[in-house]
């Protein structure tokens, strides 16, 4: 932090925390701290204890907590203009959607505001482009997902996970979905038929555990969906803009698909900001009227949008998760053995597997929170690391220290 802390609400950690509970929607199970301040890597409560941020919003932070780029395009289009609709063209959109097709390697952009919006819009734009194009019968479109995949939880979305607290409850649940082991080419390649409009895939999987798949992998959903004639969609919305240490995370293996969702790190922090970009051939079966988004693509967030764009065009991000991720790949592979069972990291994104013997993922983050470290879990004994792409060396070396002494 460059000031001093400072107390800035009236009431204790506990109060605040304790006030939410009648008013707010149980639909989280926060840690108990009360964050009021934050810069770069670092975040303070409301008493203004300490804490290093390894979370980063589950990659909506990956520059980062107020990165002062950011903040500075901001604060510039704030005192410009921040909202006109889509039925007026403004002065930042065209700027934005160019930054986005050129650093995706592709051609036209669907701006919208959350991650889920991008993949609900995506699934639109993929079916409408089964019945216009590959000639599919009307409704009878499928798009084939990977078992343990998140791609949100909006009604359609939840239709097709398998993880039961997303899914349970929500019915009647969406049709055309058919879903195949996750990393299993063979399954896939069985379920594509002449239905089939596209293959939606995480590259890596966050919400279960940042499952890795083995090499050849993508490649392979690539070879497959285009010798079928279907689209490939990449959900880059946690994996994208340089967390992995590179772009995209189907960098690693050259592969660029059809379709490609991005949300999370694009709005800086700062403003939901969230885009389906795609081929022309596919993002040209949209004509007006039949998708859109009052704010999406508003100029403040393609002020911020475009802010970020910039910080990724130069490649020093990607190239700091690629470097910092060897120390986290190291830190962590000395730590086998000691508490951890196994982990799976790539760039500045890991999931730890912690000895069950040692407590759940929810306890452990309890232990590193009063240490100073911010982490959360997912199911059971596995946590997630995922940095800004902004700490330093010293401040990841620490925290993996910090989770071994926990873990001792």
């Amino acid at each position: 932090m460059t000031t001093a802390p400072t107390r800035t609400a009236d009431r204790s950690s506990a109060e605040l925390i304790e006030a939410e509970s009648p008013v707010l929607a149980h639909n989280y199970h926060p840690l108990p701290v009360v964050i009021a301040r934050a810069e770069g890597a670092w975040v303070e409560d409301v008493e203004g204890r300490r804490y290093l941020d390894m979370l980063a919003g589950y990659s909506a932070l990956n520059f980062g907590h107020r990165h002062p780029t950011l903040i500075e395009a901001a604060h510039r289009q704030l005192d410009a203009l921040t909202l006109t609709s889509r039925a007026f063209h403004h002065d930042r959109l065209a700027g934005f959607a160019e930054g986005l097709a050129q650093l995706t390697g592709l051609d036209m952009v669907l701006p919208m505001n959350t991650g889920a919006e991008a993949v609900e819009s995506g699934i639109k734009v993929a079916r409408k482009w089964a019945y216009e194009v590959k000639g599919v019968p009307t409704d009878q479109a499928t798009i084939v997902v990977a078992s343990g995949n998140f791609h949100g939880r909006t009604t359609t979305i939840v239709s097709f996970s398998d993880d039961e607290d997303a899914h349970a409850g929500f019915g009647p649940y969406t049709p055309g979905f058919r879903t195949v082991p996750y990393n299993d080419l063979a399954a896939l390649e069985a379920a594509l038929d002449d239905t089939t409009a596209a293959v939606l895939i995480e590259p890596i999987q966050g919400e279960a555990g940042v499952l890795i798949p083995d090499d050849g992998y993508l490649a392979g959903v690539r070879e497959l969906t285009t010798r079928a004639g279907c689209l490939m969609i990449a959900d880059e919305i946690q994996s994208g803009l340089g967390r992995t240490g590179t772009t995209l995370a189907v960098d690693h293996e050259r592969v660029r698909p059809d379709v490609v969702l991005l949300g999370k790190a694009l709005g800086g922090g700062i403003v939901p900001v969230s885009a389906v970009v795609a081929r022309r051939e596919v993002m040209s079966v949209l004509g007006p009227g039949q998708h859109g988004s009052t704010f999406g693509g508003n100029p403040l967030a393609a002020a911020v949008g475009t802010a970020v764009i910039d910080l990724l065009s130069t490649g020093a991000f990607q190239a700091r998760a690629a470097e910092l991720g060897k120390i986290l790949h190291s830190g962590l592979t000395d730590l086998l053995g000691h508490g951890v069972t196994a982990f799976r990291s790539r760039g500045l994104w890991a999931g730890v597997d912690i000895d069950p013997a040692l407590g759940t993922g929810r306890t452990l983050s309890e232990r590193l929170l009063r240490e100073g470290i911010l982490v959360k879990d997912t199911h059971g004994s596995t946590i997630r690391l995922a940095p800004p792409l902004t700490i330093t060396e010293d401040e990841l070396t620490s925290a993996i220290e910090t989770l071994g002494r926990v873990l001792a």
